[in-house]
């Protein structure tokens, strides 16, 4: 009899017991982009961006951003939560002092007269301190612990996003403000080019179908002129509210460097392994919320166990406050509880299913995170060399037609050409110098992106 009650409560001891945290294989091929990956080996942004105005706005940003201080703020939560939880590991003891003063009527009292008591006491109390035999406070610590870590790495994972924003909207900026200088120039050009032709006209060189031509040239640019200067306004909007406060406001904000000078120093590669990934704040996060679920199931499973809780106190007493600390008038007390649950209606069995729930759901969320993780990385790498590629294209192509454009207006002064093929190769080189505008803002961002992917990424 005796051996199988043993044998029930180590089965139980087993069934209930904690485990230790085992991290989840990684979803993606032992390799990485076939056994080489490529990750830019990149510090702090101080080192990655040269703008000297870019720096200044990061740094505006960083110190008045309302999200990023909403996720610091989380942070600080977090961690006074797990301190909170710390303090439950270890016995918790509180200084009192109390006088208590009772009547009791003559009915009630043994002498048949009535009883006045008073009592004086003081000393130290020990409350509930819950003895962990089975782990259940420490996994409760754990999962607070990395409940704070998790809430530590989003809020590193929020400050790499808004440097990303910052640069990103600061670029948006850059490129709308050339394009607009750009379209401009473009207006003014077209406007002399309308003048010159209704002189022409005028002597009977230029026909109206010409004057038409050109007019409609020069509205054209000034409506492309409106609206940049609207996305450009839009832009400033949006990025004075990722700075904080607006542009007018910031002291000693100064000059930045055109589009083509802009270096995001995303260049230096060396060759990881797919682990890197697991480096990455978002996956820490991930990984930490995690660990939180594995301890909170093991919380859940001791719950069916034996607790054992001290409760005590150790001071003096006495009837009278001037005989408190005169020999003889110590006191103590000591109450430890053992409880076993037998029966709540199915509740910690219900737990245990809610934690294991949240646990396989931690596990699929980290699985998906490394996953996204692996594609971003790959998409940005094949975006980089593709805009590379597209921008040395593109940059020729502008060449191209500038030199086509200086050909047709010789020819067009020659009397040769017409005024049609003028305003064609006018559009043709108006938009090649937009898109190269455009293209080369679209490899700084995937350089950026870049960054922001790899930043926490680094080689153990």
């Amino acid at each position: 009899m005796k051996k199988s009650l043993t044998l029930l409560l180590v089965s139980l001891l087993a069934a209930c017991g904690t485990t230790d945290y085992q991290r989840p294989e990684t979803p993606v091929s032992a390799a990485w982009l076939n056994d080489r990956a490529a990750a830019p080996q990149v510090g702090d942004w101080e080192n990655q961006f040269q703008d000297a105005r870019l720096k200044k706005l990061l740094a505006v940003a960083l110190e008045n951003n309302r999200d990023l201080r909403i996720a610091t703020a989380r942070m600080a939560e977090a961690r006074a939560l797990y301190g909170i939880q710390q303090a439950d590991v270890l016995p918790n003891l509180n200084l009192y002092g109390s006088r208590t003063a009772s009547l009791s009527p003559a009915s009630t009292s043994f002498t048949g007269r009535p009883f006045h008591a008073n009592r004086y006491d003081v000393g130290l109390s020990l409350l509930s301190y819950e003895l962990d035999f089975w782990g259940r406070v420490s996994s409760l610590n754990d999962a607070a612990k990395a409940s704070y870590l998790a809430t530590a790495a989003a809020q590193q994972a929020a400050r790499l996003a808004l440097i990303a924003d910052v640069v990103n909207g600061y670029l948006a900026t850059v490129e709308l403000a050339e394009r607009l200088a750009l379209t401009r120039d473009t207006v003014q050009g077209r406007a002399t080019s309308r003048e010159l032709i209704a002189q022409r006209r005028g002597v009977g060189v230029s026909s109206d179908l010409d004057y038409l031509q050109a007019d409609g040239a020069y509205q054209s640019a000034l409506a492309e002129e409106a609206n940049l200067q609207r996305q450009l306004s839009v832009a400033n909007n949006a990025l004075e509210v990722l700075l904080g406060k607006s542009l007018a406001e910031i002291q000693d904000l100064p000059p930045g460097k055109g589009l083509a000078e802009q270096d995001i120093r995303a260049a230096a590669f060396a060759d990881l392994p797919s682990s890197v990934l697991l480096q990455r704040p978002d996956v820490i996060a991930a990984e930490q919320k995690l660990m939180a679920a594995h301890a909170s199931v093991n919380a859940a499973r001791v719950a069916f166990l034996p607790r054992i809780t001290l409760t005590g106190g150790f001071g003096t007493a006495s009837s009278t406050l001037s005989g408190l600390f005169k020999g003889g008038s110590g006191a103590w007390n000591f109450q430890p509880m053992l409880s076993l649950p037998l029966f709540d209606a199915g509740r910690s069995g219900s737990n245990v299913d809610l934690a294991e729930a949240r646990r396989v759901v931690a596990v699929a969320e980290y699985e998906k995170t490394v996953q996204l993780a692996l594609r971003e990385v790959a998409d940005l790498l094949a975006a980089r060399e593709g805009y590379a590629k597209q921008l040395a294209a593109q940059q020729a192509n502008q060449t191209a037609q500038q030199q086509r454009l200086k050909l047709v207006e010789a020819r067009f002064n020659a009397g040769v050409a017409s005024h049609l093929e003028v305003l064609d190769a006018q559009r043709e080189s108006y938009t090649a110098e937009q898109a190269t505008l455009q293209i080369r803002r679209a490899a700084l961002v995937a350089n950026l992106q870049l960054y922001k992917a790899l930043a926490g990424a680094q080689q153990p």
